[in-house]
């Protein structure tokens, strides 16, 4: 594949379809060389499978509270249980779901081979981070069936320290989990730094690894602070140190401080990596370079940064002074900013481009619409004077999943549609793909759109029971959300049935530019048969179709010599 003189390294470039088909899937088999491998792609899959159980278990708890509000008093479940079961579907969705999804699932396939590299720096320590990851999950597990928290996902004080409910095993769940999360972000980050293949610079690598390494910054920074605030809380209740209890000088609201110090970055954690999905998709589908690179580049990291100045704009009502609350609210527009920046970027991409509506095509421009709703609502809340009177009412919960499930989980569909074949070396149903994803974007406004209205007229959240006027609006929401929960199950069947029946993928079947494109579908054990050498950008759509460049067998001969192309 590769020639080389003393000065000069030869590349062949050949069609992307030649590359032999070789796949990890069947590199070594068994049970137990999955659970002990340390292949990124493995542990990418075992991440995707574990969020997506939790993801199921989390959508059945909440089609079980939407079952309970179809009438005003008690039907299925009492008080109680509700309480338990609200608290649990966040807690689940949260941690176990929605912060690891993109980063842990997505990232670790496809971070290596989008910078030309065999593995990510530590493969022992990214296989400790899921193992890490399941022990985590495995107290939460316990918790549910040691008398299932009834706090809330937030665990807020002083009701956390008095409940006879598992608070102690459910947060330390929570700490176990986030030394996952640490441990991913730093992998993630010296990744990044250490092993991009030769002519990969920081100007050609795709924004998806950059939001991924914004992401990173916020994991490793943010993180240990909800560690210790969990920990905090447990021995609170076990040790009665009295941190958060106003008998012993402690102060509750504290721990509100505490919590939202790591729970507002945690918010970009999530959604920040699905920025960096849209970027892949949009420009590949407009057939454009993307527009702006370093705009958006750049603004995933001043996200990174800013999301650390606003989590004051969850206490407007706790009690803090007013001019704290103001700084608070300016935060709060200012970081609009940099995602502004994003969406405009991403609507001048798509203007004159040759769009293929191709099913991750339809989930990114699914993405600018839901996103945007739930972005222009938080700029709403973020004024003091709103939020005030929308504090607590189904509006933020509307307003909440319209970012991360309108935001972040439809992203996460675009990508896994979009990465598929990469993924499975199979092609999926295209027309189930597109209807499947109309029924979800149709049904999730049906489920959230008349949330904001209940919200707006004061129906409080959490609520097991509600007065009569909210009745027909709780109803066409609950209704909304068996559709929703139908287009999941239609997804799942589509997508099972590829892998055993589906046709087999070309390596580039979007005709993409980015480097993950240029190997087999499945890729390779080691990702690709020789170093590869970077000579375009991921998103050079204005040059000719060039189908691959690399063929190096010398890394140290990569560095030090100039290149010379040769074309069969």
């Amino acid at each position: 594949m590769a020639e080389s003189t003393a000065n000069t390294l030869k590349i062949r470039e050949f069609p992307i379809d030649e590359h032999p088909k070789h796949t990890y899937l069947n590199h070594e088999k068994g049970i137990l060389s999955w659970l002990f491998t340390v292949d990124h792609k493995r542990i990418g899959l075992l991440y995707l499978g574990s969020i997506t159980l939790f993801f199921f278990v989390g959508g059945l708890l909440a089609l079980l509270l939407r079952t309970e509000l179809l009438t005003p008093a008690q039907s299925i479940i009492d008080a109680d249980t509700y309480n338990q079961i609200f608290t649990l579907h966040g807690a689940i969705m949260i941690f176990l779901f929605i912060i690891p999804s993109i980063p842990a699932a997505l990232g670790n396939f496809f971070l290596p081979i989008m910078i030309g590299a065999k593995d990510v720096a530590f493969p022992r320590l990214n296989l400790a981070s899921w193992w890490i990851y399941i022990f985590g999950a495995l107290f939460a597990l316990y918790s549910i069936v040691n008398g299932a928290v009834d706090t809330g996902w937030t665990f807020y004080t002083p009701y956390s320290t008095q409940t006879e409910t598992a608070v102690v095993s459910m947060t330390l769940a929570v700490f176990i989990l986030g030394f996952s999360s640490i441990l991913t972000g730093l992998n993630f980050i010296v990744t990044l730094h250490k092993l991009r293949s030769p002519g990969l610079s920081w100007s050609k690598m795709p924004l998806f690894l950059w939001s991924l390494y914004a992401t990173a910054i916020i994991q490793i920074l943010a993180t240990p602070i909800l560690a210790i605030t969990v920990l905090l809380l447990a021995m609170e209740r076990v040790l009665g140190i009295g941190i958060f209890d106003p008998s012993m000088g402690g102060d509750p609201v504290l721990f509100q401080h505490f919590f939202w110090f790591y729970s507002h970055p945690a918010v970009y954690i999530m959604i920040v990596p699905a920025f960096g999905i849209i970027s892949e998709l949009i420009s590949t589908f407009s057939r454009k370079t993307i527009f702006g690179y370093w705009a958006i580049a750049l603004s995933s990291l001043a996200i990174a940064f800013i999301g650390f100045l606003v989590w004051g704009h969850h206490m407007f009502v706790s009690g803090q002074s007013e001019l704290s609350s103001v700084v608070f609210s300016f935060l709060t527009f200012f970081v609009g900013v940099p995602t502004g920046i994003k969406i405009f970027n991403w609507v001048a991409t798509l203007y004159k481009g040759s769009i293929d509506l191709k099913t991750p095509m339809l989930y990114a421009l699914a993405f600018l619409f839901l996103f945007t709703i739930g972005g222009l609502t938080g700029i709403m809340i973020g004024a003091l004077s709103i939020n005030v009177h929308l504090h607590d009412t189904y509006y933020i919960v509307a307003h909440f999943h319209y970012v991360m499930m309108g935001g972040t989980v439809i992203a996460l569909l675009g990508g896994l549609h979009y990465w598929w074949p990469k993924i499975t070396g199979k092609m999926y149903s295209e027309f189930w793909g597109r209807i499947t994803c109309g029924i979800i974007f149709v049904s999730f406004n049906m489920t959230f759109l008349p949330q904001f209205v209940m919200g707006s007229q004061g129906m409080p959240r959490r609520y097991f029971n509600y007065v009569d006027q909210f009745q027909g609006l709780h109803q066409f929401s609950t209704i909304g959300s068996y559709i929703l929960g139908l287009g999941f199950l239609i997804m799942t069947v589509y997508l099972v049935y590829s892998l055993f029946r589906g046709p087999d993928a070309p390596s580039n079947p979007w005709k993409s530019r980015s480097l993950e494109w240029m190997t087999s579908s499945p890729p390779t054990p080691h990702n690709f048969e020789y170093t590869p050498v970077i000579l375009n950008g991921s998103y050079d759509y204005h040059k000719p179709m060039r189908e691959f460049r690399m063929g190096i067998a010398n890394e140290t001969e990569a560095h030090d010599a100039p290149v010379e192309r040769e074309t069969t």
